[in-house]
């Protein structure tokens, strides 16, 4: 059965579809008991009022389920949805501040679930604050984090419509890619400078580069990113560079580094500056960044 295609204006309602629902439906109540991305049993009293989360992809995730009024804490780096901005920063969500956080007074606390944040989820626990630590790299972890989290606040059905949203418009984004015709581009995705660092398969990135029609440089590597060599870039000669910036219009002068105007894509100018605030994390809004990524790639001849 051929699957529809959505407006740029369905997309966007797609996308605000939880937080509407939010809206209309009150929270639940009564003990939440989830197991988290480190395989720990999290327990709540009740349904979170008061969450800090120190993960951007979350902070967005917890907008998109409605839940921005209990949103009492947030990093430096959460800059989606300009609401976030108004919310108080806490610092660092790496090795985050915990006497910062525990003034927030929150009754969930969201960490990214890497061992440099061991130390500090014991500390919350000494402090009797539940944390949840989530691992935000691909598609399926977008959709995982959105159920946990609408559990651990008790909004459930609002997390069940985000995910089946989500599920459809990344569908009709897949199907449109199966459409496109003729090679498939090579995209370098410029995460570092030096030493060069890029993504991998294990990234949300590869799956739009792939959803939009073109291949990842280095999807043979198995991890989120690594450190690659510029000979390699070079010997793999990208057809494009993708480079993630606040700053949409100023293209940086990637050729100015030393060796890099060996990259053909480079001397000859195909390099797409695109939002990172769209590109920059794991979110519900990863179909809509491939839909641009496509357009971007048709607009210089790359796919069609």
């Amino acid at each position: 059965m051929a699957v529809p295609r959505l407006s740029a204006r369905s997309v966007l309602s797609i996308v605000a579809l939880g937080a509407l629902a939010a809206c209309s439906r009150p929270a639940g109540g009564g003990a939440i008991v989830r197991v988290d991305d480190w395989g720990r049993t999290v327990a709540l009293a009740a349904p979170a009022r008061r969450i800090v989360s120190l993960i951007p992809a979350t902070t967005e995730l917890v907008f998109a389920l409605g839940l921005g009024d209990r949103l009492v804490g947030r990093t430096r780096w959460c800059e989606y949805p300009a609401a976030a901005r108004t919310v108080p920063d806490v610092g660092d969500g790496i090795g985050p501040n915990v006497e910062a956080v525990a003034a927030r007074h929150p009754d969930l606390v969201i960490l990214y679930a890497s061992s440099a944040d061991r130390a500090a989820a014991d500390r919350f626990a000494a402090l009797g604050i539940p944390t949840v630590a989530l691992a935000l790299d691909r598609t399926a972890d977008v959709r995982r984090a959105a159920l946990l989290v609408g559990a651990l606040a008790g909004v459930t059905h609002v997390a069940d419509s985000l995910v089946a949203a989500f599920d459809s418009l990344r569908a009709v984004v897949v199907a449109e890619g199966d459409r496109r015709h003729g090679p498939r581009p090579k995209v370098y995705v410029d995460v570092w400078a030096q030493p060069p660092m890029t993504v991998g398969r294990g990234s949300y990135l590869d799956e739009i580069v792939r959803a939009a029609g073109g291949d990842n440089l280095f999807d043979d590597v198995r991890a989120s990113s690594a450190t690659v060599s510029l000979e390699s870039v070079v010997r793999r000669d990208p057809d494009v560079i993708l480079v993630l910036q606040s700053d949409t219009t100023r293209v940086p002068d990637l050729a100015s580094r030393p060796g890099w105007g060996a990259v053909r894509a480079i001397r000859e100018g195909r390099i797409l500056v695109v939002d990172g605030t769209l590109y920059g994390q794991p979110s519900p809004r990863m179909p809509l960044a491939a839909r641009d990524l496509a357009a971007r790639l048709a607009r210089i001849g790359l796919v069609r």
